[in-house]
């Protein structure tokens, strides 16, 4: 067990992670949010993850209705484990109405000197690193990724993957599929306050990771790649078993 230490303003905040050989260090810079990197210690370690799970906080519903973000966290996953973490407020440029700022618990003092969104959005996207991407309702987190991203040079189309549309078809029989309900109902790890960007992206990656536990257990395959999530995602979910079978069957390697 090793300890780092967290910097809020004047304040330091000790931290005791569980993380075997690895080292965690923390990295803050005043409003810009804070990033926890593991130092790598083998060439094997150094391998780049596999999903980048994001989460934003925003003024609205929709870019499309004049909606910004405040917030973003990314959660980098690799071999089923949490390697990486972002997250910064972001000045929207436009007011939080009172509701929002109820909800999320993100003010319009908090965001006041925050960086602006492309700033923010810059490093986010580099952070991500091209790998596909999964949210909690994805349709929502892309409309805001791809909006806010699409001014910056180089930017590639990114793959998308839901776990609520994937938790839909796995736990059917969850009362909701809501990331706090499936949270309670899986026993997945939590902290912090839900809707806050990092809290619910930690969240997410939790769920993700037990997602795919969940399909190999169950259809008897010793893995599943983004290939095979990207099809499930899309099937109805009683013809889940059918799906599995045709992608394994397509792709030799695929399961094993």
């Amino acid at each position: 067990m090793n300890s780092t230490k967290l910097l809020l303003g004047r304040q330091t905040v000790k931290l005791r992670l569980c993380t075997g050989r690895r080292r965690i260090t923390l990295r803050t810079d005043g409003v810009q949010g804070k990033r926890l990197q593991m130092e790598q210690k083998s060439p094997l370690e150094a391998a780049p993850p596999h999903y980048a799970v994001i989460d934003f906080e925003t003024t609205g519903l929709s870019p499309a209705h004049g909606a910004r973000p405040t917030e973003i966290a990314v959660v980098m996953l690799r071999g089923g484990e949490i390697v990486d973490r972002f997250q910064s407020l972001m000045n929207p440029g436009v007011p939080i109405p009172p509701d929002i700022q109820a909800f999320t618990g993100i003010t319009n003092a908090m965001v006041r000197r925050a960086p602006p969104v492309r700033e923010v959005m810059a490093e986010a996207v580099r952070f991500a690193g091209g790998h596909p991407i999964v949210a909690h309702n994805a349709s929502f987190d892309r409309k805001f990724w791809e909006h806010e991203s699409a001014r910056l040079p180089g930017l590639q189309t990114s793959t998308f993957l839901c776990s609520l549309l994937l938790a839909r078809r796995l736990f059917p029989r969850s009362p909701n599929h809501k990331l706090a309900t499936l949270v309670r109902v899986l026993s997945l790890p939590s902290g912090g306050r839900f809707h806050r960007a990092l809290a619910d992206a930690e969240c997410t990656a939790h769920l993700f990771i037990r997602l795919q536990r969940e399909i190999t257990r169950v259809f008897g395959i010793s893995k599943c790649d983004c290939g095979l999530l990207l099809a499930m995602q899309a099937e109805n979910r009683h013809q889940l078993e059918r799906c599995v079978r045709r992608y394994v069957a397509a792709r030799p390697m695929a399961g094993r």
